[in-house]
């Protein structure tokens, strides 16, 4: 694994007939697949981005290549399926993916802890609100991939007329949590793109490639 700014200086060092015929998965943020292919002639090249989650083999990870269908790719697949998921997409989606993926272990972090702070402001012992939180979280997330639906039709099933969870939910919009969570995502992707555009301009100039 090599950051952003160091890829030049090993590129340099190694020089580039070295990658010819060789595999390549980039998961530098930023270094788009067409400069990596100019920087390393030859190579089957691959970008990969994943998440924190991998440390427990729970992680997400998007990978994306120039090529149809390379000789590499079922290789490539099997290496980051013992971290998590994986999935194949084009290029121009791995600024979203960073945005919700990558970042995503964080904002969700972020939501837990609020939650936790709540249910401690109306008497519950933090250990207990905190583990019970997350089995909320993954049982959650288990029963929706269980029935492959959209998320609107668990809270629904939920809700009772004059309920606790409607009066939470009417908070909860009245808050704009939902339009806040959105605008979440959207600033992480514009600041996942501006930040690539940066790096992989000074790879370009570093290595003289366009």
């Amino acid at each position: 694994s090599v950051k952003p700014h160091h890829f030049p200086e090993v590129v340099k060092q190694c020089g580039r007939d070295v990658w010819r015929g060789k595999v390549v998965v980039s998961v530098m943020a930023g270094v788009k697949l067409s400069t990596l292919k100019t920087a390393l002639p030859g190579a089957e090249v691959y970008r990969a981005m994943t998440n924190v989650n991998v440390l427990v083999r729970k992680g997400s990870t998007a990978v994306a290549t120039t090529e149809g269908d390379p000789p590499a790719r079922g290789v490539v697949e099997e290496i980051f399926k013992c971290m998590g998921g994986v999935y194949w997409v084009p290029e121009e989606l791995l600024d979203a993916w960073t945005s919700l993926v990558g970042s995503g272990p964080a904002f969700i972090a972020e939501i837990i802890d609020a939650l936790v702070l709540g249910a401690v402001a109306v008497g519950m012992p933090r250990d207990l609100a905190y583990k019970s939180i997350l089995d909320v979280l993954e049982g959650t997330a288990l029963y929706l991939k269980s029935v492959n639906d959209h998320p609107e039709k668990m809270r629904d099933d939920v809700i009772t007329p004059g309920g606790t969870t409607i009066r939470g939910l009417m908070v909860m919009e009245s808050e704009g949590v939902k339009a806040a969570l959105m605008k979440t995502i959207e600033a992480a992707y514009n600041r996942s793109i501006q930040i690539g555009n940066e790096i992989d301009s000074y790879v370009k100039r570093e290595l003289k490639v366009e």
